[in-house]
């Protein structure tokens, strides 16, 4: 190895994906343009990583040279990966992460159909980890009061993120009385 990959670097994870338990994917982000450059390159890649994982009970994996760190919830697979000589708690600090936050906007319910239902939430929630590969927050309190994501089925909130992206005060105020 050369002295340059040995240098520390902010830029801790490569990417983090979630697949169903056919290996299909729900959501991905690719950190490092250069890893795997072309979308096919990337299905061939979680691929085989769902094919050595789904079955195995380990958390770690080693593959392509890359450190992947997994969790599986009754029909998600959810994926971290890091270079080859990152350390894995690191990893694994971002994958609780992670998972308890879903855990949170999902009600407990961490599987197929409810996190199709709320990917808008999982995506914030990837963002607000994550930011180009460096780890901004692995604290899941932090990152759900951040994101101050609220489920649709709360009925006096369907549609404060709209009225404020579109800055309708007057509706945001009508919603604060029946509060």
């Amino acid at each position: 190895m050369d002295s340059k990959s040995l240098e520390p670097s902010l830029y801790t994870v490569k990417a983090v994906f979630i697949l169903d338990n056919d290996g299909n994917r729900l959501l991905s982000k690719y950190y490092d343009p250069e890893l795997y450059p072309s979308m096919k390159d990337q299905r061939n890649f979680e691929k085989n990583i769902f094919n050595k994982t789904h079955k195995a009970d380990n958390e770690i994996a080693f593959l392509e040279g890359m450190t992947i760190v997994y969790k599986s919830s009754i029909d998600l697979f959810l994926y971290v990966v890091g270079s080859c000589q990152e350390n894995e708690l690191m990893l694994m600090s971002v994958l609780n992460c992670l998972f308890d936050c879903l855990n949170q906007i999902l009600r407990k319910n961490v599987e197929r159909r409810c996190f199709l239902e709320n990917m808008e939430g999982a995506f914030l929630i990837v963002d607000e980890i994550i930011d180009g590969g460096v780890i901004l927050e692995s604290d899941a309190q932090q990152v759900l009061q951040k994101v101050n994501y609220r489920l649709v089925s709360e009925p006096a909130y369907g549609f404060v993120l709209f009225d404020h992206i579109t800055g309708n005060l007057q509706a945001q105020t009508d919603k604060n009385q029946l509060l």
